[in-house]
């Protein structure tokens, strides 16, 4: 009961705080004008992948995990699962490797990359991955590449037959299809990263030793950019670390049931390394403010919340009454000022004009 009761907290845990974690970059990038660079599309879209995992996977994954491996919803239900789950990972695997490749333009080009890097380039990328994550996560799927006959899986399942020996809600790994697509959309572009940013911190060091080499003055203005290039390339190469070590325990075990001619209903094992890969859309709204420090003042912006903008904004509207108040105040002063030292010549002039030795007698 205990145990039950400790998965249970864990399991909702992750899924609140991926999806609160998500919607909080999603809103730091779109409220923040510190974050309104082209380099941040990419991380939105990452955001927005990791949300819809949080949305449409976690909680049946958990449903499942909490039946014991039962799949309540019918076999077509299912599918759909499966096919999403598969599209969140490959469209975060993608996206990764789109910002490596942006990484690697603004490090080692950064006065043409404003004309390589353009929105209307940025937005073809990011509707690329999303299509092709789209298109290699349900066609398998759909039109029966995974299983080992090569008919679809699950279409004589119905809802209610969850109890039946030998139903599991799992993509197939019986086939030499999953071989290739495990290789294909996870170690090949993971090789891809590694490599860019090795060359990124090449670039960096040389660019250090060259402004090393310059002038102090040039040196403070070109070591201020590069500073912020180089801040958001640990920042990044921060997620793909989490990236490597959350999802690689699950891939190598999916490789290695590839291989085997059965496909084996899941287990404790299977199950800690497919909640380990789903913590890595956890870990990623952390990294960010950890290593970023405009994420980190985005954030407490919008942890403030309105309560506390709505006070600075009564506060502030205190002030201009009272000035406003002040104002009127010397105002009236200044007048009164004025209409006295407008009497007291009207009281003077008399005098001054009796005494006066012109005045005739």
């Amino acid at each position: 009961m205990m145990l039950t009761v400790l998965r249970w907290l864990f399991l909702v845990s992750v899924i609140i705080l991926t999806i609160g974690g998500n919607v909080l970059v999603c809103l730091a990038v779109g409220l923040s004008r510190r974050l309104w660079r082209i380099a941040n599309c990419f991380v939105v879209s990452l955001a927005v992948a990791d949300l819809l995992l949080g949305l449409l996977v976690l909680p049946l994954s958990a449903t499942v995990e909490l039946r014991d491996g039962k799949w309540p919803f019918g076999g077509t239900l299912c599918d759909i699962y499966i096919s999403l789950d598969i599209m969140l990972c490959t469209c975060s695997i993608l996206t990764l490797l789109a910002i490596s490749v942006n990484r690697y333009l603004a490090i080692s080009s950064p006065l043409s990359h404003c004309q390589k890097v353009t929105p209307q380039r940025v937005a073809l990328a990011i509707i690329s991955i999303w299509s092709l994550s789209l298109a290699v996560a349900f066609l398998p799927v759909h039109l029966g590449w995974n299983t080992a006959d090569y008919r679809v899986q699950n279409l004589d399942w119905v809802t209610g037959d969850e109890d039946k020996e030998g139903r599991y809600c799992q993509f197939e790994w019986n086939n030499n299809y999953v071989l290739i697509y495990a290789f294909g959309s996870f170690y090949l572009p993971l090789l891809l990263m590694c490599g860019m940013y090795l060359c990124i911190f090449r670039v960096a060091r040389e660019q250090v030793r060259r402004i090393r080499a310059t002038t102090p003055s040039f040196a403070r203005s070109a070591t201020a950019t590069l500073a912020r290039e180089h801040k958001a390339t640990v920042t990044l190469a921060a997620v793909l670390g989490a990236f490597i070590i959350c999802w690689f325990p699950y891939f190598t075990f999916f490789t290695c049931m590839g291989i085997k001619e059965k496909t084996n209903p899941p287990n404790t094992l299977h199950s800690v390394v497919l909640w380990l890969g789903y913590f890595n859309s956890t870990l990623n709204p952390i990294l960010y403010p950890a290593f970023n420090r405009d994420f980190r003042q985005a954030y407490g912006e919008l942890l403030r919340g309105p309560s506390r903008r709505n006070l600075q904004l009564t506060h502030v509207s205190v002030q201009s009454r009272l000035a406003f108040i002040n104002a009127i105040r010397a105002s009236h002063q200044s007048k009164k000022s004025l209409e006295t030292v407008q009497m007291e010549n009207e009281k003077s002039l008399p005098l001054f004009e009796k005494n006066s030795p012109d005045d005739p007698k």
